[in-house]
């Protein structure tokens, strides 16, 4: 189905991204909607359905067999895609390398801040305007609270440093990111929600803990397969947890991140 077409679906308000080794999340039913954008295609089409009785918009991150890598990910058409079928809250489930011994693998945490140390990727709408999107605090307030009622397990803080990747950290590069207090390491997490801040978009990161950075523990760093083994045995509570949390940030009022003083009508012809 193309974008714009009749829908057995109402316009959906709430998005899930889908991280690593998170590439479907309705069991049936669903619509798949192909949406043509200024930026290309995005990852792969958004598939439209229910849960609970909430309309829910899901893409996965990395393309249906993973074929996008960090570095690749179509970060400005997905979140362009997401708000052009009527996306304002999001929710990005993503799996993190833990930079501390206290987050152990298997841990899921809702960070409230971000590092950027990537290099590489287009990270604004606004490359021709003098436009300045307010970030001191990356993350949704009501959708991070949401979260952690949904998770009453998880941690409810913490920084999460974005590197560029693909590559894993050097040990020195982990050990330097705990020393500055830094909870978790990514590769996704950035532009992903600044571009979705520019859109007016509520997003909050749901993290979960894959491994413990290289450098915490001598001798040991990351695998690519031990991310992908303890993301799976992760992913039916993860799925438990954002079921709740979309029931949860349904019911809420429009918060301050969909009332920016900026305006994206250059960017999109949706209401600001």
């Amino acid at each position: 189905m193309q974008a714009g077409a009749m829908s057995s679906y109402a316009r959906p308000s709430i998005g899930v991204i889908g991280g690593t080794g998170f590439y479907s999340f309705f069991s049936a039913g669903a619509e798949q909607v192909e949406v043509q954008t200024p930026y290309g295609k995005p990852s792969a089409a958004i598939t439209i359905g229910d849960v609970g009785g909430v309309s829910v918009a899901f893409l996965p991150r990395h393309g249906m067999t993973h074929e996008f890598a960090p570095h690749t990910v179509p970060y400005r058409a997905n979140a362009w895609a997401l708000r052009s079928v009527g996306v304002r809250q999001v929710f990005a489930p993503c799996a993190v390398g833990g930079l501390s011994t206290e987050l152990a693998p298997g841990t899921m945490v809702i960070p409230d801040q971000l590092v950027d140390r990537t290099t590489s990727r287009a990270q604004s709408f606004f490359d021709g305007s003098a436009i300045h999107v307010g970030f001191a605090d990356p993350y949704c307030p009501t959708l991070r609270r949401v979260a952690g009622s949904a998770a009453p397990e998880a941690v409810v803080e913490g920084t999460m440093v974005v590197v560029e990747g693909p590559r894993f950290s050097t040990r020195a590069e982990s050990q330097w990111y705990a020393r500055q207090g830094w909870s978790l390491v990514n590769m996704t997490g950035h532009p992903e929600a600044v571009l979705a801040r520019e859109l007016k978009m509520c997003y909050a990161a749901i993290a979960l803990v894959t491994d413990t950075d290289a450098g915490l523990v001598e001798g040991e760093g990351v695998t690519t397969s031990e991310v992908f083994a303890v993301f799976e045995r992760g992913l039916e509570r993860l799925r438990e947890v954002l079921v709740a949390a979309i029931a949860g940030a349904a019911s809420q009022p429009e918060c301050s991140c969909a009332k920016g003083e900026h305006d994206i009508s250059s960017v999109m012809k949706v209401d600001s």
